[in-house]
């Protein structure tokens, strides 16, 4: 009988992030305020006047490109990128996930999710997974990114970040089962949170936990986990509500020969009510 074929899946390989200043010029053009008026026009909501005047906000693909020839050599040619956002790009006539495939090894094949809050950067995640279940996908780029900028007045209080922050996740092919993804409705908080507690422990010792700051709630992460938390607890820092865990996550892998064990990371969007986790082995 044939020995059985080993398993491969994909994981999380790099990550490489970084804060950005300042504005592009995309966040002084005419275009972007016509293309906000008629977006609100429909919902009586007025435009921020002196965010336009003063160009608050940056382009997207201005702000990734950069990190994308950091995460990737020339030699290694991606088969996939998806670019996952929350807040608006500035740049709304040229779609960031073109722009930023022309920039990217390989010229891989580009599109973007938005619309899901935080939970945008797992889907991407998940979506990465199936495409390289069905063979045509080795290699995939995961571009993150939020500007601090909304141009018109939101109905109700939204969390924007404090600074321009963009993250290139590398996702390659390996050994063994690769990354999970899990996301469910979950509109409660803190039994969000008791959740990924739970699903943390049943990695055993060793492993590590990345929670974003929302999820976290303010509470001391290494209270939560009592006596048995099996390793160690990180909880991104404030006011970053997307990239923020995923900064952490950056950090981490950048250490990862010395930390080990796996990881989980999880955030959760209240907004929605949708909670997200990321099994890294």
């Amino acid at each position: 009988m044939p020995p059985a074929a080993e398993a491969r899946g994909l994981r999380v390989t790099r990550a490489i992030a970084a804060g950005f200043d300042g504005r592009s010029e995309a966040s002084l053009h005419p275009d972007l305020r016509t293309f906000v008026g008629d977006l609100v026009r429909p919902y009586g909501l007025p435009l921020r006047e002196d965010l336009l005047s003063e160009g608050s906000g940056h382009d997207y693909g201005q702000m990734a490109e950069g990190l994308l020839g950091r995460a990737l050599a020339a030699g290694e040619p991606a088969d996939l990128l998806i670019f996952a956002f929350s807040s608006p790009d500035v740049r709304p006539g040229a779609p960031a996930a073109l722009h930023l495939s022309r920039h990217c090894p390989g010229q891989p094949t580009a599109f973007a999710v938005c619309d899901q809050g935080s939970a945008a950067a797992f889907t991407a995640l998940r979506i990465a997974r199936a495409h390289h279940r069905t063979g045509g996908c080795r290699r995939a780029v995961i571009v993150l990114a939020e500007q601090s900028a909304l141009h018109y007045e939101a109905p109700e209080p939204v969390g924007l970040p404090e600074e321009h922050r963009a993250v290139v996740l590398v996702c390659e092919e390996g050994a063994g089962e690769g990354m999970r993804v899990h996301q469910e409705a979950q509109p409660d908080g803190s039994l969000a949170l008791k959740s990924v507690l739970a699903d943390y422990r049943e990695l055993g010792r060793g492993a590590g936990l990345l929670l974003a700051a929302e999820l976290a709630g303010g509470t001391p992460p290494v209270d939560l986990g009592a006596q048995d938390a099996p390793g160690a607890v990180e909880t991104a820092r404030p006011g970053q509500p997307f990239t923020g865990v995923w900064t952490l996550l950056a950090d981490r892998l950048a250490r990862r020969p010395e930390a080990g064990g796996p990881l989980l990371v999880a955030d959760h969007d209240r907004r929605l009510g949708r909670l997200s986790t990321l099994s890294l082995p």
